[in-house]
């Protein structure tokens, strides 16, 4: 799941070094830069919608429940 996020990420952002994907339990930490931020969310959070029902179906082929959370640094 990991290696799924940071891919997608990577490729939303300009500064792809600032990006840290933790998994924690069910939990999917994303950690972008500042500047990177309104990248991530998108257009009235539409980008960070699609990211989640992403994760939410990869979850569910591995039979787990994920939830993502977006941080800045």
């Amino acid at each position: 799941m990991q290696e799924l996020v940071e891919y997608l990420v990577g490729k939303l952002v300009d500064d792809k070094s600032s990006v840290k994907v933790e998994v924690n339990g069910d939990v999917v930490n994303i950690t972008v830069s500042k500047e990177d931020m309104g990248k991530l969310i998108g257009k009235q959070g539409r980008t960070a919608k699609a990211l989640r029902t992403i994760v939410k179906a990869a979850g569910a082929k591995e039979g787990r429940n994920y939830t993502v959370e977006m941080t800045e640094i």
